[in-house]
């Protein structure tokens, strides 16, 4: 598609080219011969150009073609500077733009066409020098590439996060093609699908000597076409290591490929056949920083093929590798911890930082669920109700009746994870709910915070509903508008609240460290390339908890994991346990921390606190 515009572009250019060069053209002269000459070189009409040179026709029209292929270039565009007349010889000074392709800046040259009167008519004067001032006979264009390997993605130690996978490289050496270039090229377009116009000009446009990938292919593709690729006996093929397999957490790494006739379409540049291309997660996100552009040179080469003179350089964009934060000792730990379940996810931050450590998931996409799936909240989100509670003066000693059953302004409420309070014993309070995770006792504060209150407390001080920056998709959560008791009591149960693994991870590192802060996942570089598919957002602030609610979540989560098998080892852990939906939900949260990490396990038809046990216990331990 990138050629197709450039195409139509160098046609319409040609338009306004022709006007150019005609508009003051009102009698035969050597203007004429200037104007034939270059319009018919500009637009492929090569025995128009030619016809108004005095060199033979048919080297004059071949000489002209394969300009284009070896420069495998786009398109030329000419802009004629000057044309001085001096008796029966004329001269005229062009300007010559041509488009290399792959995302090179147009090569752009100053070029002259010595003229003279043959038969009574003015015509060039045919020499290779027409075609560049520093081209002589026996010499030819070449364009000379240096292609940069991909860059990995690594750990936030530096370590790669991929190992190498080995591709298979086909190309040619152009000089030992001799006349059978273009039977290779229809032989091997037949066996890759890669045009053969294509194809073919990246054989001319090379250093004769010089291999010239021309297909990459996996594993998978390669052992299909093998037996096809070894009847061209012209066509190599060079094993090369990338780092291409991803590690743990490989739906975030992202798979990549070599290139193909449609992606080399779709992406048009600065990739060539044989280049790498990320298929999803940060391999895709940072595509341009992982391959940069490829180094390209315009010289001159003489009959042998040895360079005589480098006419253009292009230095490409360097290259570079992406650091994430994961840590490869506690993403293992998260592995290993969801080992006995079928469907679950975990997430691990720093609490200081917002760093993510690691993303786990058995059954689910680390990406689409861990980060950005939406989930019921479920009684995990009164660790947010309670910031608005407290600051309404809701102490963690009231005492509330925990019921099977209650109504509040209409809604009704079940509270499936216990009997109901038996008759005559004293309430517990406020705390001992919250570590319960009592759904009706914790729908009767609705009528003791202030709506807007509650969703400040949401958007504000825990981030749900805030824009992150991360270079894959995420979902900060979701909190409708609370226009009743009823709309507040669902909230604080958590019943009509959406939201991540990620983002309830992050509500953890809050109440751990006092300061809520957005999620980092890749610290370099800064930016993502073109290719990505998420949109930049303005910058996401820390914010401090308030100290009297932060000592508050730290006792009533400290109550809440008391007992638990999150608490199955050494260390104090501190967190929630809570159904992710209704009554009838298959999948639970456990949401809390220990020392420096904080997480969020979702896991269906398995206790997650055993699951946060598992993990405490593995990243102490090492495993």
């Amino acid at each position: 598609m990138s050629r197709l515009r450039r195409t139509l572009t160098a046609t319409m250019t040609l338009a306004v080219a022709c006007t150019t060069l005609t508009g003051c053209f009102d009698e035969s002269s050597p203007h004429d011969a200037v104007r034939d000459f270059l319009v018919g070189w500009q637009s492929g009409d090569y025995a128009t150009a030619a016809a108004r040179t005095d060199g033979d026709q048919a080297a004059v029209r071949k000489a002209l073609s394969d300009v284009k292929l070896q420069l495998d270039a786009a398109s030329f565009r000419f802009r004629i500077k000057s044309i001085t007349l001096d008796g029966d010889t004329s001269r005229a000074d062009f300007r010559a733009e041509i488009d290399l392709g792959e995302n090179n800046p147009l090569w752009v040259y100053d070029g002259a066409l010595p003229l003279h009167v043959v038969d009574g008519l003015w015509k060039v004067r045919w020499s290779p020098s027409v075609l560049h001032p520093q081209l002589k006979d026996g010499q030819r264009f070449a364009v000379d590439l240096e292609p940069k390997t991909r860059q990995p993605v690594v750990d936030r130690s530096g370590e790669p996060l991929q190992s190498d996978q080995v591709l298979y490289v086909a190309g040619v050496v152009p000089s030992q093609l001799g006349a059978q270039a273009q039977e290779v090229v229809r032989r091997l377009s037949a066996v890759t699908g890669f045009a053969q116009d294509r194809l073919l000009s990246r054989i001319l446009s090379s250093p004769p000597s010089e291999f010239v990938p021309l297909a990459t292919f996996g594993r998978q593709r390669f052992l299909s076409t093998q037996a096809k690729l070894d009847a061209i006996p012209q066509i190599s093929v060079q094993r090369q290591p990338q780092p291409f397999a991803p590690e743990a957490p490989k739906d975030l790494i992202g798979r990549v490929s070599a290139l193909t006739p449609e992606t080399e379409q779709k992406l048009g540049g600065p990739q060539r056949a044989g280049d790498s291309v990320g298929q999803s997660g940060l391999q895709r996100a940072y595509q341009d920083y992982l391959t940069g552009s490829t180094q390209t040179r315009v010289v001159i080469l003489d009959q042998a093929g040895n360079e005589v003179a480098r006419l253009k350089e292009w230095p490409g964009r360097k290259n570079q590798s992406v650091k994430t934060t994961i840590d490869r000792g506690i993403q293992a730990a998260a592995e290993t911890a969801l080992t006995g379940t079928a469907t679950s996810a975990l997430v691990a931050v720093d609490k200081r930082s917002g760093e993510i450590r690691a993303v786990a998931t058995k059954g689910l996409n680390e990406e689409k669920d861990a980060l950005a799936g939406k989930f019921p909240a479920g009684t995990a989100f009164s660790i947010v109700a309670a910031d608005a509670l407290v600051k309404a003066g809701v102490s963690t000693d009231l005492r509330l009746s925990c019921p099977a059953e209650r109504t509040v302004g209409g809604a009704r409420f079940v509270e499936a994870g216990q009997a109901a309070q038996q008759a005559g014993g004293a309430s517990p309070t406020f705390k001992d709910n919250f570590a319960k995770g009592c759904v009706t006792a914790l729908a009767s504060l609705a009528r003791r915070v202030d709506a807007a209150a509650l969703a400040n407390s949401a958007k504000q001080q825990f981030g749900i509903g805030q824009p992150w920056r991360l270079p894959l998709r995420s979902f900060s959560g979701a909190l409708p508008a609370l226009r009743s008791d009823a709309d507040k009591a669902r909230a604080i149960a958590g019943q009509n609240v959406q939201v991540s693994p990620l983002s309830m991870a992050l509500v953890a590192a809050a109440a751990g460290s006092g300061t809520w802060r957005p999620p980092v996942l890749v610290t370099d570089p800064q930016t993502t390339g073109p290719t990505t598919e998420t949109v930049a957002a303005p910058p996401v602030r820390p914010v401090p908890l308030d100290p009297t609610v932060r000592t508050a979540l730290t006792a009533m989560m400290r109550a809440g994991a008391a007992g638990t098998p999150a608490q199955a080892g050494r260390g104090r852990v501190y967190g929630v346990t809570a159904p992710a939906g209704d009554e009838g939900s298959r999948q639970r949260w456990f949401v809390g921390w220990q020392g420096d990490l904080a997480i969020a396990v979702l896991a269906r038809n398995y206790d997650p606190a055993a699951v946060a046990g598992s993990f405490f216990a593995a990243v102490r331990t090492g495993s």
